[in-house]
């Protein structure tokens, strides 16, 4: 069965001092999340960190990392996530210098392969998430089919985002099951219109089929549904209750 969760980047205004974490992580704990993504925190001690995760029983299906420290400071990074029970480190997107160009997509797997190897060598996985650059075509070649296709599927993984897949303009379905054995948690992010302008929005309140990116998850066999809206119109954990209501809804209902 799919475990459902919380992106808790959503909350990131919420989680910037460690007594922000704190009360932050007991509300969304309030809300009945027991899974969640830790993306976008301020600085907080990673022992006491992890020890209040233990505390409020959650699940940390993984992270997003700066791939700043990935390249300078991956065993420190590796030990975080082992004192998190976490297993899985996320890079967000690909950094800036590598964008806009195939040249520029093959020096990223170059430099991202050792790395992503390291993680597995030390008994964790590296996972990718896209946004919809990766749908934008450079010298002809679109960077998602490359990231996919031309990569390892033992070291290399992916955190798929729902709204991000619709934005580039392809079936989030589709790239959902493009990506079987190789994902571990799915971004799932609505995608409404506003005034000719596409916007995300909570679940349920959009334009995305989820039943059938649910069915997706299941053929992909993903283990883990996260929640997350970067931009809301009202208070975040407000938005994030709403969706968690609407998904547990659609995952009965598929």
């Amino acid at each position: 069965m799919i475990k459902l969760g919380a992106q808790l980047y959503t909350i990131r205004e919420f989680t910037q001092t460690p007594e922000d974490i704190t009360k932050s992580l007991h509300k969304i704990h309030d809300l009945g999340f027991t899974n969640i993504q830790i993306s976008g925190f301020g600085y907080m001690d990673p022992k006491a960190l992890a020890d209040l995760v233990d505390e409020l029983g959650f699940d940390v299906c993984c992270t997003h990392s700066p791939y700043t420290r990935m390249q300078k400071d991956l065993d420190a990074l590796i030990e975080e996530h082992r004192m998190l029970h976490c297993d899985t480190i996320g890079l967000g997107m690909i950094p800036q210098e590598y964008r806009g160009s195939a040249n520029g997509l093959q020096a990223f797997l170059k430099d991202i392969a050792p790395i992503a190897s390291e993680i597995k060598a030390a008994g964790l996985q590296f996972a990718y998430h896209n946004h919809n650059v990766e749908f934008e075509k450079w010298d002809g070649v679109l960077p998602m089919d490359v990231l996919i296709g031309e990569t390892d599927p033992e070291t290399f993984h992916f955190i798929l985002d729902t709204y991000w897949l619709q934005m580039g303009g392809v079936s989030p379905a589709a790239y959902i099951r493009k990506v079987k054995d190789r994902m571990k948690v799915c971004h799932f992010k609505d995608f409404a219109v506003e005034n000719w302008t596409p916007t995300i929005a909570e679940i349920g309140v959009g334009n995305i089929d989820f039943k059938e990116c649910f069915r997706a998850c299941e053929d992909a066999n993903v283990q883990y549904i996260v929640i997350e809206q970067d931009t809301c119109p009202r208070d975040p954990f407000d938005c994030l209750a709403n969706s968690f209501r609407n998904l547990k809804a659609i995952a009965a209902d598929h």
